[in-house]
């Protein structure tokens, strides 16, 4: 069954009372008066979907409502706005103030698209862009949004492959690096994956300005079922990134790379027994500038990983249930699971039992 577009007036009223009603003083007063705040999308016990601002300590300090799964969320420090996209195949974005002050905004796709859950804003703030499936075509896109204008869509340009996933805007705030996991989905046929044994998966940049390609790099064919899927890059502007293995389940290949400019793929060697523990899937890749180190999370393998950027070697791992969402934090990272838990930087444990966590975490600071 093809996915409804959301009745913006109805999600509107339903996200702002949400959001408002959660926003009490206490919590606005704590937002604005942390050296950051972290986002990220849940489910609740109930059935019911939202987005929610966290503390560095692992306190819910307010919410909003969402009509159905979110998956990440991205963030502009020019207007201090957030954008939480919709899982695939939805059709919704929602733009929210994390302190609480403005009602939300809604974003739906146009006919033809549903996003992939990941975008990413220009450094000047103006635009947003978006990973969308161009399902009837089989062809991934990223659309582009006037956040100046309401967000409405102004376009769009060719990723160059199937199925992308995140985005990053990399360090000349000209080029986009797209992860195209290679996976054919149409959303009438739900999350049903149409290609596997054709999957074809890529990394490329693009001009955002022109939507040129500038390189596009595949993975050896005896690799062609291992979806690249999550990217961040490292101080040095190195994208690492973690991929999704859909061959067979006996198989162990290297799950996570990295890639630079002019040159092939790597995949990062790793112990067996820390690449058995991930059990073919990474979830979140997320990069601590400040201590050097790229965290990888499994939630099918209960496993957490910190990467040496420099050496490439694993310095720590940690068994967590259905841990996914991971964010720098001091030089650290602060991570969150399916089973209700916050683990702080420092080791502390939160549990909020009513929420499921969801796959992405994004660290905000606060401006002073």
């Amino acid at each position: 069954m093809r996915t409804p577009l959301i009745d913006r007036r109805h999600f509107l009223r339903a996200a702002g009372a949400g959001f408002l009603a959660a926003m009490a003083p206490s919590a606005w007063a704590k937002t604005l008066d942390a050296d950051a705040v972290f986002a990220t999308a849940f489910v609740k016990r109930d059935g019911s979907y939202g987005a929610a601002i966290l503390s560095e300590a692992g306190k819910l300090l307010h919410a909003i409502d969402l009509p159905d799964r979110g998956h990440d969320v991205t963030f502009d420090p020019v207007s201090r706005r957030s954008v939480v996209f919709a899982r695939q195949p939805g059709t919704f974005a929602v733009v929210f103030d994390h302190t609480g002050r403005d009602e939300p905004l809604a974003i739906a796709s146009i006919t033809g698209r549903h996003f992939f859950g990941h975008g990413v804003f220009s450094a000047d703030g103006a635009l947003l862009y978006a990973t969308e499936n161009d399902f009837d075509n089989a062809a991934g896109v990223v659309g582009i949004y006037d956040a100046r204008a309401k967000f409405n869509r102004v376009g769009e340009f060719p990723t160059y492959g199937t199925g992308p996933h995140e985005l990053l805007l990399l360090s000349d705030n000209r080029t986009i690096a797209v992860a195209n996991g290679g996976i054919e989905t149409h959303p009438d046929f739900g999350r049903a994956e149409l290609n596997i044994a054709t999957m074809k998966p890529s990394y490329v940049l693009v001009d955002r300005l022109t939507g040129d390609l500038i390189e596009k790099h595949e993975l050896p064919p005896a690799l062609h079922q291992l979806s690249i899927r999550h990217m961040d890059a490292d101080r040095s502007g190195t994208v690492w990134f973690g991929c999704q293995y859909r061959g067979p389940g006996s198989d162990r290949p290297l799950l996570v790379g990295r890639a630079a400019r002019g040159k092939d793929l790597y995949l990062l060697d790793m112990p067996q027994d820390v690449l058995s523990g991930f059990r073919n899937y990474i979830g979140s890749v997320a990069a601590n500038p400040a201590a050097g180190t790229i965290a990888v999370s499994s939630p099918e393998g209960n496993s957490l990983a910190v990467i040496d950027a420099a050496s490439g070697r694993v310095v720590t791992t940690k068994a967590l249930v259905e841990v996914c969402g991971v964010a720098p934090d001091g030089t650290s990272f602060m991570v969150t699971t399916g089973a209700g838990e916050i683990v702080e930087a420092g080791g502390a444990t939160r549990s909020e039992p009513d929420y499921v966590w969801d796959n992405h975490m994004l660290r905000i600071e606060q401006v002073r």
